[in-house]
């Protein structure tokens, strides 16, 4: 996911005392954080790792006594092997996403920052994604939408693979229990239908107990992807969405957020729309212009973008299902 900045002066109010001055006009020396996005990456690397090893239940962490804490290191003992792999898978698919973004910044002289992992144990997913902070009001039409779709692009270059051997791996025959079970993207159910495992009939979601570290890191990598490209004001879609329409995109976006809104409520998933507030108070709905918004984006961008506006559909989900 990029962020832009309001202003390069913005990021010395930040309160970190990492680093000095992240951005600077274009063109100039950029001196950026490294200790933090070393911190976090290696924090997610944990939390992720964990999460993998006691199969996706945040609830195991929650140690009462001394008999819960001999569970957790007797989980993790005995499926390491699921824990790293998932945290390979994963944090692999939300590298490349971050540095699609970020090399397309060093393409444009676009001041930017390392990517920031956010690790969040407390969920099943063991993460909250990956945010590089670029200013992206010295960018232009055309490197706004380069910069925008660069990034997931190079996450489902991971993704898809991913997700490919972990639906090699599902057995959808076996009992369906656990706490909670996933709902099936249309990506997802697509891949299940075309490699048919075993019990794939009529399968429209899968239970804990039947997931592997390769489906769940492909689930979470295009989840992740199909969340940054809602087209809404500065997220990755957002981009590519202005990119393409100018300021009509403002009625695009609306219009989206208005038809998600009225999908939650249909499909009663609160916890939607709580993250669809966040993003309405944190970046709003509406993108800002760039630096030259005449600059032509030619045929081959313009049928690329359109076609990347279908990403959200094929990968947004009701999440879990209890």
């Amino acid at each position: 996911m990029s962020s832009a900045q309001e202003s390069p002066s913005s990021s010395s109010q930040s309160g970190s005392t990492d680093a000095t001055q992240v951005f600077v006009p274009r063109g100039q020396a950029r001196p950026r954080r490294v200790r933090l996005p070393i911190l976090l990456f290696l924090a997610t690397c944990v939390s992720t790792f964990m999460l993998g090893s006691l199969h996706w239940h945040p609830n195991s962490l929650t140690v009462g006594s001394a008999t819960d804490g001999v569970y957790v290191r007797q989980l993790i003992y005995e499926h390491w092997q699921d824990g790293l792999i998932y945290m390979v898978c994963l944090l692999g698919i939300l590298l490349f996403h971050e540095f699609g973004h970020f090399i397309a910044t060093l393409r444009y002289r676009i001041p930017a920052s390392f990517p920031f992992f956010l690790p969040c144990p407390v969920n099943p997913l063991g993460t909250l994604g990956a945010v590089i902070v670029m200013d992206g009001k010295l960018a232009n039409r055309k490197e706004i939408f380069d910069i925008g779709l660069a990034g997931p692009i190079a996450g489902l270059v991971v993704a898809v693979p991913v997700m490919w051997i972990g639906v090699h791996q599902l057995d959808l025959s076996t009992d369906q229990f656990g706490t909670y079970r996933l709902d099936l993207m249309a990506a997802a159910s697509m891949f299940i239908q075309t490699i048919q495992p075993p019990g794939h009939e009529g399968a429209t979601s899968i239970w804990q107990q039947q997931l592997n570290p390769y489906f769940m890191a492909g689930w979470v990598g295009m989840l992740v992807t199909g969340l940054n490209m809602m087209p809404v004001s500065q997220l990755d879609g957002g981009h590519v969405l202005y990119a393409i329409f100018g300021r009509r995109a403002h009625w695009i976006a609306r219009g989206f957020m208005a038809f998600a809104i009225a999908h939650i409520l249909f499909h009663d998933s609160l916890h939607w729309l709580l993250m669809y507030a966040l993003v309405y108070l944190l970046i709003g709905i509406d993108h800002p212009p760039t630096s030259d918004d005449t600059v032509k984006l030619g045929w081959f961008r313009i049928a690329l973008g359109l076609a990347s506006l279908a990403i959200p559909f094929l990968t947004f989900t009701t999440y879990f299902i209890r």
